[in-house]
């Protein structure tokens, strides 16, 4: 039997993805958890063969749970589910080893099928994803950036981001000055907007 555990923060479609994957007669959900970090515990303490993740969640995402997942070396595998079809996504989520990434709307077969093939060692990835991500291009943002543009999107001044990141306010302004110029934008606001659109935030 495949031990599964489904993370989406919301109710209705996280009780939909569990219905279905307890259809399958070889599946079964052992577990269910709202965001990555309550995925983190079940793997811990649970024998776990597949975590299938929604994308976007609050306090830790779908492709930071993958992240930890892989840190920590579990042996579960990773499947995202998403709605979203953004390029960057995709990328990222393969950088963390990743094994599926599929759409939301697609056939209840299709999960059932990806979850059986990932479990014999291959990867899956919907083809309007992957066409995506050849078309977004890798992300030319560096990890300072990306955590710079992030703080932005919340509404941190530079003075702001320049404390919580141990930095000088001038460095911080030469960051967002560097963001500007790769992602073609005028400010900073434009910029993590555009990077958080395309999936590289």
């Amino acid at each position: 039997m495949i031990n599964i555990l489904v993370v989406e923060d919301q109710a209705m479609v996280l009780g939909a993805l569990s219905a279905l994957v307890d259809l399958e007669e070889d599946m079964q959900v052992v577990g269910t958890a709202t965001n990555g970090r309550e995925a983190l515990k079940w793997c811990a303490e649970e024998p776990i063969d597949v975590v299938i993740s929604d994308i976007e969640m609050p306090e830790m995402n779908g492709i930071e749970l993958a992240q930890q997942l892989q840190k920590q070396q579990y042996p579960a595998k990773v499947i995202i589910l998403t709605t979203f079809s953004r390029g960057g996504y995709v990328r990222r989520a393969l950088d963390a080893n990743v094994s599926a990434y599929l759409l939301k709307d697609a056939p209840a077969s299709e999960l059932a099928k990806g979850i059986r093939l990932v479990l014999a060692g291959g990867t899956v990835i919907a083809p309007e994803l992957m066409r995506d991500a050849w078309k977004s291009g890798a992300n030319p943002l560096s990890t300072k950036e990306q955590k710079i543009l992030i703080s932005a999107l919340e509404g941190m001044s530079t003075d702001e981001i320049a404390a919580q990141l141990s930095l000088s306010p001038g460095t911080v302004r030469n960051y967002i000055h560097s963001c500007c110029q790769k992602l073609h934008t005028k400010n900073r606001v434009e910029a993590a907007t555009k990077a958080k659109a395309i999936g590289w935030l």
